[in-house]
């Protein structure tokens, strides 16, 4: 029997060790809580710049551009030997040099395709790039990154970081959503496979790297403040032209809507043909190399902003314009991808379908040809009004599924709003006759260019309701209108709600189709839509 003392000593160790559960309970629950809190939970936007009534007049619009290298240093990270030749980490049959003395594997994960895919070498620098304007009391630098997406939280932290001196009015950002970069998102490192409502998943258990973000963050700081600070005099001129189908994009998800407009601005020392920067807007997905490809790389992207800058050299080359050249991403939900599609080189002699560097050179080059033929067609003409107007606001996007327990519990797009909700932002944008509308995530192109379905088998037994197209709103008062994707966010597939299309029957065909898995759920294209279109009407009120 025991003894009273040891009775007592006993329950003492038991409530001590009930008391530490409950404070290592506390902690976890306060430590989720602060993870789905977010760091900036309180921040938010409602931005109406001129304001409503400002005669201020518009002058000569000021021009300056900032760039900045991100790429990865491999150096810092373990080195590996790929035993199997996959160009994947095999836990177990791949070796490492552990530099830290951890005990894993710690690489640069490339993100895109799927999980366990470490950079080998470096192909190609990637960039944070930064375009300043500057006229009538209004500054506006619009940012774009070599990165498959970054999350609001890391923008706001940017424009916090930025010198408040230089009298910024808005900064507006956007990620290019190559598949051949640094995981920015958490989504692709090293994973284990689970079984989710009868499906299986990957999930990622370590190597989202903070330092990376890190990097990010202080070369975006670094982009905006040079851009602002060599703002000069500029003259701007603009065209738009079509560049495919074929050869270059096709739609992979019925019904077939496709935006294949490239925007261009070309932005020159006022008075002169000296180019300070080239603007380029498109709707196609970075992805030329595939799921298989090791080195880090912008894609085709790299080869569209080198053949603007430098020239594409013969056979059927063309002149480059020199000054700095920035890729923005477009409407790429659906998807808009080349995968599948048949690239010709230039030299008309070579054709490229499988996913390859040859391939994604021949995208990016004739992409270039194209473009730099556009901005030297008599089809471009000069913004000769470039008043800056722009409309900023916050929202609260409604997630789903898998999303949003990920969200609930601060594991990505930290920050939780009940209900499962996410903050995120849309952006107008006017510069003089054109008008850019932005767009959280890979928006599905028939939203805006209108074309949404609502074919038997549908998940919700709804007609179309992101209706009307955007596009007759955004084209109400500008010469020129066109989308900036992936900006200010990253929240996935914005898929109109009657096309939603998760279970059976199927709408088109005997098998489902891809998207719904990307998505945050029906809602949230549906939310976006009403957003935007408020803040359309809102600007369009407010010019004069």
């Amino acid at each position: 029997m025991f003894s009273e003392e040891a009775f007592f000593r006993r329950h003492k160790i038991l409530f001590a060790l009930l008391i530490l559960v409950v404070l290592l309970t506390a902690a976890a629950a306060v430590f989720m809580w602060y993870l789905a809190q977010g760091p900036y939970h309180d921040y938010s936007l409602d931005l109406m710049l001129p304001p409503p009534g400002d005669k201020t007049p518009p002058g000569t619009l000021q021009v300056g551009v900032g760039i900045r290298d991100i790429t990865p240093n491999l150096d810092l990270k373990d080195s590996w030997k790929d035993v199997n030749g996959n160009n994947k980490y095999d836990k177990g049959i791949d070796t490492f040099v552990d530099k830290n003395g951890n005990g894993k594997f710690d690489g640069v994960w490339i993100a895109g395709f799927g999980t366990n895919r470490p950079a080998k070498e470096i192909h190609d620098q990637i960039w944070c790039r930064a375009l300043a304007l500057r006229n009538n009391g209004v500054t506006l630098v619009m940012v774009t990154f070599d990165s498959i997406g970054i999350f609001h939280n890391y923008f706001v932290k940017i424009r916090k970081m930025v010198n408040p001196a230089l009298d910024i009015s808005h900064i507006m950002f956007s990620s290019t959503h190559c598949h051949e970069v640094p995981d920015t998102m958490g989504n692709w490192s090293f994973a284990f496979r689970i079984t989710f409502r009868g499906e299986e998943l990957d999930v990622p258990i370590f190597g989202y790297d903070e330092d990376y973000m890190d990097l990010i963050c202080q070369s975006a700081k670094e982009a905006i403040e040079e851009a602002v600070q060599r703002l000069q005099p500029s003259d701007m001129y603009c065209t738009h032209v079509q560049a495919g189908p074929d050869g270059f994009i096709r739609d992979s998800r019925k019904p077939e809507v496709m935006d294949l407009n490239m925007y261009l601005f070309r932005f020159t020392e006022q008075g002169s043909d000296r180019t300070i920067a080239t603007f380029v807007n498109w709707g196609n997905h970075p992805e030329a190399l595939g799921g298989g490809n090791p080195l880090i790389t912008s894609d085709f992207c790299h080869y569209l902003r080198e053949g603007i800058e430098r020239g594409v050299p013969a056979p059927n080359g063309v002149q480059g314009f020199g000054g700095i050249c920035l890729y923005f991403q477009g409407m790429v939900g659906g998807l808009m991808t080349q995968l599948g599609v048949t690239v010709p080189d230039r030299d008309r002699q070579n054709a490229y379908k499988d996913s390859s560097f040859d391939k994604a050179a021949a995208l990016g080059l004739n992409t270039a040809i194209v473009a730099c033929n556009a901005l030297r067609s008599p089809r471009v003409w000069k913004n000769e009004n470039p008043r800056l107007a722009i409309a900023a606001k916050t929202y609260l996007a409604p997630m789903q599924g898998i999303f949003k327990w990920a969200v609930r519990l601060g594991l990505l797009h930290q920050g939780y709003y009940g209900q499962g909700r996410a903050k995120s932002e849309v952006n107008v944008i006017r510069i003089g006759d054109v008008c850019i509308l932005t767009a959280p995530g890979e928006l599905y192109p028939e939203i805006v260019q209108g074309g949404v379905e609502a074919r038997a088998g549908r998940d919700f037994d709804i007609p179309p309701q992101e209706v009307p197209p955007l596009r007759e709103e955004m084209e109400e008062k500008a010469r020129m209108a066109f989308v900036i994707g992936l900006a200010n966010d990253e929240i996935g597939y914005m898929i109109p709600k009657s096309q939603w299309d998760a279970v059976p029957p199927w709408t088109y065909g005997d098998d489902d189709q891809y998207g719904e898995e990307n998505s945050g759920g029906p809602d949230v294209a549906l939310t976006y839509h009403h957003v935007a279109l408020n803040l359309l009407k809102k600007m369009n009120a407010s010019l004069p």
